[in-house]
């Protein structure tokens, strides 16, 4: 995944990427409606300033903005067979042989870097398309069932993410031959998650209509996670505000949309603990992706030969001139998936730009759910 290489040379030059969790949501849960780990790299220089001189005034062009008018639902949806409460971000399509994509997000992010693609899913198909978007465990608002922390929930093995997905949606659409069509889409560590749990829904007599895969090469994402410890060492340890967080990594060019940033990153900060140093700024990441560094390697190992033989349709979105590695690339010569490449965005594709990436899911989504019976779809020669 060269998007990943791109991402820490960026961490190099700019003070780069990643993610945080969010403030001011508790309004929006009375509103409405359930990639991570790593341990590279010497920590972070701590600040020294004390937290009560730090003089940050919040900047009001970055305030968070509620998810409420982006979902039609944000609830908490419990998954005992994960033991995870998981926060989900839903709006359903609006009849009743629609389809529901699916959407992962990536390590340190949450549901809601989803949320302004989703609005526009929703309003070009019409209302056919829903989109349920969640917080994997570890991440944003997702909880242990059982309310306190546990060894489980540290467990961001791509084995123990791809249950988990697969126990949500059962939990979500229990009668499978009723349930919508669905079709699973994920960025990055999100995307190998859906790409496994594709045959194992299959399985479960689930429709799947497709798996899109967005900006991750399994090649170039190997060589490049040796620079995450740049990439970690460059970001900061924590800001002042959400505001301060928001304008981090729209200012970084981390996420080049702010609209979506405003959404997006509240929730992947967490206030820092009562009785914290007070050298420790008062908003903290939801994620340590320094402690998930054991399971990088696993994340991105045969995505492409998974890629490759998901019994649906596929789809591949890359951001400017993504490369692809030569599995891929023979693949693509064999007609064996549908390559979209976006100008003008880094990795984080679906915020940069949602109303490209809306239509490139909606494109793809329109082209193999109505296909005629017989006629194999995209990817399925």
């Amino acid at each position: 995944m060269a998007n990943l290489y791109r991402s820490a040379l960026q961490a190099r030059f700019a003070k780069a990427p990643q993610l945080p969790p969010l403030p001011g949501e508790e309004e929006e849960e009375e509103e409405t409606v359930a990639s991570l780990p790593t341990g590279m790299g010497p920590p972070a220089a701590p600040s020294r300033t004390p937290r009560a001189a730090r003089k940050h005034t919040p900047n009001p062009a970055f305030a968070p903005i509620s998810a409420s008018g982006y979902f039609e639902q944000a609830i908490q949806v419990s998954v005992p067979q994960s033991d995870l409460d998981v926060r989900v971000y839903y709006t359903p399509p609006k009849f009743k042989d629609g389809t529901v994509i699916i959407c992962h997000h990536g390590a340190g992010y949450c549901g809601l870097t989803f949320a302004c693609m989703a609005k526009e899913i929703t309003d070009m198909s019409k209302g056919e398309c829903g989109v349920l978007a969640y917080d994997c465990r570890g991440h944003g608002k997702t909880k242990p069932l059982r309310g306190t922390s546990s060894s489980t929930e540290e467990d961001l093995s791509v084995e123990v993410l791809t249950t988990d997905l697969v126990n949500l949606a059962q939990a979500v659409f229990p009668d499978a031959q009723n349930a919508p069509s669905l079709l699973l889409a994920g960025h990055s560590l999100g995307g190998s998650v859906c790409v496994r749990a594709c045959s194992t829904l299959q399985q479960d007599q689930y429709r799947i209509t497709g798996v899109a895969v967005i900006d991750v090469v399994e090649e170039f994402t190997l060589e490049a996670l040796p620079l995450m410890h740049s990439l970690l060492n460059a970001r900061p340890e924590g800001f002042d505000s959400p505001e301060q967080a928001i304008e981090w990594h729209v200012k970084t060019n981390t996420i080049r949309n702010p609209a979506s940033a405003r959404v997006s990153i509240p929730s992947i900060i967490v206030p820092a603990p009562e009785g914290s140093p007070p050298s420790l700024p008062p908003y903290l990441w939801r994620t340590s992706l320094r402690a998930t560094a054991p399971y990088w390697t696993s994340w991105f190992t045969g995505l492409s030969s998974k890629f490759l033989a998901a019994r649906t349709a596929r789809l591949l979105v890359l951001a400017g001139t993504e490369r692809l590695d030569k599995e891929l690339m023979i693949g693509q010569m064999q007609g064996k998936f549908q390559l979209v490449v976006i100008p003008g965005v880094g990795h984080m594709v679906h915020e940069d730009d949602p109303t490209r990436m809306a239509e490139v899911l909606v494109e793809f989504w329109r082209r193999n759910e109505r296909v005629v019976v017989g006629v194999k779809k995209v990817g399925e020669l």
